[in-house]
């Protein structure tokens, strides 16, 4: 028997590897004509008349810059809170008579924020704050009870109110 060449023994691997793929396909082919191109699923059934998108993965923002290039810090500080306390007749008598100092304030200010800015900025405690907004100016005013262990007259002259 004479020595097979060496372009015999590729040709033959080609020949048999061409096969096997034909096979693989065929089977294939095979499996989908007998099973079906798709998947049988069953469909849900409808109750309602009404569609509804499902909800879907909606992913967080990942911006490449920021939009805003400074950030807003605080727009109310202590000093921007009490504006000044009134020095009226009637705020007078309502420091000496039921311990109360009374301020314009930020309109934007509420009780507690008033109350924390009193103690800051003049070392005192409130008992109450209440609160109005005069209809002449539309200014805020507040009239700040005072602790009892406090009186309004002495705070009043230190402030230099008085």
């Amino acid at each position: 028997m004479a020595a097979k060449s060496r372009k015999d023994v590729i040709h033959k691997r080609m020949h048999k590897r061409k096969n096997k793929l034909k096979k693989e396909k065929a089977e294939k082919v095979k499996k989908i004509v007998k099973d079906g191109a798709h998947d049988q699923r069953k469909r849900k059934i409808r109750t309602k008349p009404r569609f509804k998108r499902p909800v879907t993965f909606r992913p967080p923002r990942t911006p490449k810059y920021p939009r805003k290039t400074i950030t807003k810090g605080n727009a109310l500080d202590n000093f921007k809170i009490i504006k000044y306390p009134l020095t009226t007749e009637s705020a007078m008598k309502k420091i000496e008579d039921t311990n109360t100092l009374v301020f314009i304030v930020d309109t934007k200010a509420n009780k507690n924020t008033i109350k924390v800015a009193v103690n800051k900025l003049y070392d005192i405690k409130a008992a109450k704050v209440n609160t109005l907004i005069r209809a002449q100016d539309g200014q805020k005013k507040a009239y700040v009870k005072l602790a009892a262990d406090y009186d309004a007259l002495d705070v009043a002259n230190k402030i230099g109110i008085i």
